[in-house]
């Protein structure tokens, strides 16, 4: 049960950071955006190493 739950957090880190590397690459990237993915990333990545 904790595998399955540790693998869903690394889907969701991995898209979180699949949109934090677009929105880098808008010709104007939105850095409220930005900050507010890689917390979002950040939550996770601390989620996964508790485990």
């Amino acid at each position: 049960m904790a595998s399955s739950h540790v693998n869903a957090l690394q889907s969701k880190h991995a898209g979180l950071e699949a949109a934090i590397a677009a929105e880098m690459n808008r010709p104007a990237p939105d850095e409220t955006t930005i900050q507010t993915l890689k917390r979002r990333k950040l939550r996770i990545k601390e989620e996964i190493a508790a485990q």
